[in-house]
């Protein structure tokens, strides 16, 4: 089954085309990044101004070798993100599919970056049970999966996102947004120093599996406000910042999947491209005999083709007028 998938939740507009819920046949991605730079953040109605803009450039870049009949289904993300965006992509699946007479599956864009990792062909494809971590700009959420449509969410942040963590402090620091991306590198500048201080890591102890990063973002800001001149210790700041995000995420995944028995743990996100977090998450996993799948760089960041792979493995169409953006799906 071939089945073109569209993201729009946020400042990605991404259009792909996906056989059998693995194979990527075209995948296009036009992201506005430049355009909030000087915001130092999501502008919503700036991003939604640019998918206008582009969704049909982008789409008919996609689309370019194939012709209509060469596609099985659409698969949309109608949420959770920006209910501006979420409705460029939301309606221009619509229209595609009544124009086309194509099924239209829509998809819970948090799913969609789980399936992110079903992308690549040649891999071993994940085993159930299995513990999903997402890691993004807006959630940082634990699922037990049974089988495909078979979940249970085990906990999630209570504040802010790892992502929104991320660029929360890097914007307080003074760094370029995103700030992830500018902390990771800071942090790697600094690797081999010993730190004279620690941040706390907020409920790695907790007997659940929630997360909570606003109090370290706290703690970030009034050490640095308790220097005189904070930015010579910059890189050591984003290191031990970092240490702790990822300490606090790996702790309670593993701590998830060995609770549940799971056979693999899958990773999905922005933050899901963190060097730290990868390595860390896979020694842990490797000293549990679980297999730790992460999506290659490009398929961390919102794009069509994670959303095309979710529809395919969740095959339910509805019809067009039944479908709406849904700025606050969750998991049901």
């Amino acid at each position: 089954m071939i089945i073109l998938g569209i993201e729009t939740t946020c400042d990605e507009t991404g259009v792909a085309i996906v056989e059998d819920g693995r194979k990527v046949l075209s995948n296009v991605v036009s992201s506005s990044v430049e355009l909030h730079k000087k915001y130092k953040g999501i502008v919503p109605e700036v991003a939604a101004r640019e998918q206008v803009r582009v969704i049909i450039p982008v789409l008919r870049e996609t689309i370019f070798n194939f012709k209509p009949n060469d596609i099985d289904a659409i698969a949309v993300s109608v949420g959770p993100g920006l209910v501006g965006s979420l409705l460029v992509g939301v309606e221009t699946a619509k229209t595609l599919s009544v124009v086309w007479s194509k099924p239209l599956v829509p998809v819970n864009h948090l799913m969609g970056h789980i399936y992110a990792n079903w992308l690549m062909q040649n891999s071993k494809l994940p085993e159930f049970p299995l513990v999903a971590l997402i890691v993004s700009g807006g959630h940082t959420d634990l699922l037990l999966m049974i089988d495909h449509n078979q979940i249970k969410w085990l906990g999630g942040t209570l504040d802010d996102a790892a992502g929104e963590a991320f660029d929360k402090v890097a914007r307080f620091l003074g760094l370029p947004y995103p700030g992830g991306p500018e902390i990771e590198k800071l942090a790697t500048s600094c690797q081999r120093l010993k730190t004279k201080f620690q941040f706390p890591r907020p409920m790695i102890g907790s007997n659940n599996f929630d997360f909570s990063f606003s109090g370290l973002k706290t703690a970030v800001v009034n050490y640095a406000r308790q220097m005189s001149d904070f930015k010579i210790q910059l890189s050591t700041i984003a290191h031990e910042f970092q240490n702790a995000v990822v300490e606090v995420i790996v702790t309670k995944t593993i701590k998830a999947a060995r609770k549940f028995g799971a056979k693999s743990i899958v990773v999905g996100g922005g933050v899901a491209a963190n060097k730290l977090l990868r390595s860390q998450l896979t020694v842990h996993g490797s000293q549990l005999g679980i297999p730790v799948r992460f999506p290659t760089i490009e398929y961390c960041i919102d794009n069509g083709a994670m959303i095309a792979a979710g529809a395919y493995f969740n095959f339910k169409p509805v019809s067009p007028e039944k479908i709406q953006a849904k700025p606050n799906l969750y998991f049901s």
